[in-house]
This record gives C-alpha cells, structure tokens and sequence, in this order.
C-alpha cells in the first residue's frame, strides 16, 4: 500500500509554528494537548501556507524558511486607507497600533491595524499583520482524516 500523503481538500491534524527568522515565535500549537484540525482550501490557513503540507506524509517534520512573497505577501500601498470616523461605529474606540475588525457590507469582516487617528479620520492598515516577514513555518502533518462517507 502506498504512504498516505496530504494532498488539496485533506483533513489533516496539523502541529505547525510561524517563526520570524530571528527565532521569535509568532503562533505554535507544538506545546497544546492537541493539534489543529483543519482541511486545506476551507480558508482555516492562508492558501500560501497550505502549499507547503501536499505531499508531506504523517509524521513528517519539516521546517519551510519562507520569503515574504511565499507567506503573507508583501504589504500593497493600496490597502492603507482613510476612512472618515462618520461612517464608522460611534462607540468604537480607535487607537494607534491597535488591530480592530470591520464589517464588511456583504456581512464578512476584515482586520485592519490603526496608523493614525484625529477627530475626522482614521488611517488603517489593511495588509496582513505578518506582511512583510520572511518567517520560519515549522509543520508536523499528525494524522490525514479518511474521507467523508457519501450517502
């Protein structure tokens, strides 16, 4: 029979730790009781991460050194824009360096970083958080979920 590997679609049970290159630790799951299950393409993991786990095989470790562009991508000067306090929620308090979600009319919504506040306007920075980075993506694939039974 041959070695199972992950492949798009798969459920998968995921140890996975984001880096920065200097060693700082951004997000692991390697020190909780269990790993996360996700299945790739539900939007659980950015797309470009995802890439990286087809084809490893449960129990495999790797560590992906990833640039920017093959992570979060690099920041786009569009995504920084001003939107004037009137249209936004009253008791909402907006500080600098302060992540903040916003509705989106068709009812998703969209995390921003606040640049600058005045009495008129804010500044808020749309691009992922992690843009930018070259980071460490270090994965453990623990287990493939057999798939969905149809009636």
């Amino acid at each position: 029979m041959a070695e199972q590997r992950v492949a798009w679609g798969d459920t998968i049970d995921l140890r996975y730790a984001i880096r920065a290159r200097n060693g700082t630790e951004i997000l692991s799951n390697f020190d909780e009781p269990r790993a996360d299950t996700l299945t790739l393409g539900d939007g659980t993991l950015a797309q470009t991460l995802e890439q990286w786990l087809i084809g490893v095989a449960p129990g495999e470790r790797h560590v992906f050194l990833l640039d920017p562009w093959q992570a979060f991508g690099t920041s786009q000067p569009e995504l920084v824009q001003t939107l004037a306090r009137r249209d936004l929620p009253p008791d909402t308090e907006f500080a600098p360096d302060t992540l903040v979600e916003f509705a989106m009319p068709n009812g998703q919504t969209v995390a921003g970083r606040i640049v600058e506040t005045d009495g008129e306007s804010i500044r808020v920075d749309f691009n992922h958080p992690l843009a930018d980075l070259p980071i460490e993506f270090e994965v453990e694939v623990e287990r493939i979920h057999p798939p969905a039974s149809t009636p």
